[in-house]
């Protein structure tokens, strides 16, 4: 696989960093996951439970090993020094400064293991007024601008139902420590990969932030229509609503001619976008009045053979239901030792000679403990007295 023989450290918990290191185990790379000798990662015990364990937790956590340490047993410490050593890769979702407590800085994971590449996931960049601030997905959404700008003209700011700003981040930090390794292997040299919560939601602003920039007028929330485009959004259906998304004035006639409606294509207030984008409400009502007389399946038919872009607002079990996202197989089933099948979130990165797939299922709390110990040179009674001293 493509990250075959490069180890990582993951001292990582909850969310961002596991959805990162998860995508580098997807891929191969062998993921060392450091959990609390007590508990472990919090997400263990949250989601939905069954026979006393997460799918929350095996969803972003396949293809891993655990090991257990009291990193603040200086035995635990030594433990987590020696695994080092090995490591190609240390990732870490701590405030910042931890690491550096810790007496493990970048000098010092360098001294370790030259050429190691090390990763902080943080709330805000590891630098700045507000590095040192707590920080969990809602407020990320909320202070990088993306809250402000989600949902509807008149309405309060809404966030995203998923924890998108830990997800954005994590896969913003596997793809800088992707790059990392490159450049590692072309000059031999470490690097120091940072990502954030809201760093990464900034970036995802779009044409929001860019028409900001050049006119300085803050944009308004528009819910499902969009900012730029008009019509565009969720129409009705004689059974529903049906999602269009005509984005241009080309694909705009298209519609028009499958909706039997050329005539709008010369009227006067609806001939650009800006006429249309200034009288939205009057070109949605036009569009609506032609799709209530027909159900929604006969929309998707005759929308998509003209090659406007349209769909069904699917929920979640409709998704996975449906015959695209099986055939992507965006659903897999993991066979967990003691526990039985668990389905978790299939893999959204498709390579074709190589791809991506589940050759370990998500590990039992210190389930690898004994056996990485025993690779890094402890002999049973040195395991023995780590145990004893609840270093693991």
């Amino acid at each position: 696989m493509q990250l075959d023989g490069i180890r990582v450290v993951d001292l990582s918990r909850i969310l961002s960093g596991p959805f990162c290191s998860m995508f580098l185990a997807d891929m191969g790379a062998e993921v060392v996951k450091i959990e609390d000798v007590d508990e472990g990662d919090p997400i263990r015990r949250q989601g939905e439970l069954r026979d006393g364990f997460s799918t929350y937790f095996a969803s972003y956590n396949r293809n891993k090993k655990s090991l257990t340490l009291d990193l603040r047993n200086p035995d635990g410490m030594a433990v987590l020094r020696k695994l080092i050593a090995t490591a190609d890769v240390v990732l870490n979702n701590f405030r910042p400064g931890v690491m550096d407590r810790m007496g493990l800085s970048r000098a010092e994971l360098e001294r370790l293991r030259p050429g190691i590449v090390s990763c902080h996931i943080t709330g805000f960049g590891l630098d700045g007024p507000y590095r040192d601030r707590p920080a969990f997905d809602f407020i990320a959404q909320a202070m990088s601008g993306f809250m402000s700008v989600n949902g509807a003209e008149g309405e309060p700011p809404l966030r995203a139902a998923p924890p998108i700003t830990d997800l954005v981040a994590g896969a913003y930090a596997a793809m800088g420590i992707c790059a990392a390794l490159v450049r590692r292997q072309r000059t031999g040299q470490g690097e120091e990969v940072a990502a954030s919560l809201t760093d990464g939601m900034v970036s995802m602003l779009s044409f929001l932030a860019t028409n900001y920039f050049a006119t300085g007028r803050l944009p308004v929330r528009t819910g499902n229509d969009h900012a730029l485009v008009a019509p565009y959004g969720l129409f009705d259906a004689a059974d529903g609503q049906v999602a269009i998304a005509p984005s241009n004035d080309q694909v705009y006639f298209k519609l028009l001619d499958a909706l039997g409606l050329a005539e709008l294509r010369e009227h006067p207030e609806f001939r650009t976008n800006a006429d249309r984008f200034a009288r939205r409400a009057a070109i949605n009502a036009r569009i609506n009045e032609r799709t209530r007389e027909r159900p929604i399946a006969h929309w998707l038919d005759v929308l998509n053979g003209a090659g406007v872009p349209c769909g069904r607002v699917l929920n979640v079990r409709e998704v996975f239901d449906d015959p695209q996202i099986r055939h992507q197989r965006m659903r897999v089933t993991i066979d967990i030792p003691r526990h039985g099948p668990c389905d978790v979130l299939g893999f959204p990165i498709k390579f074709t000679d190589d791809p991506c797939r589940v050759h370990r299922p998500p590990p039992d709390l210190g389930e690898h403990t004994d056996a990485l110990l025993a690779e890094l040179g402890y002999g049973r009674e040195a395991i023995g007295r780590l145990r004893q001293s609840r270093a693991i």
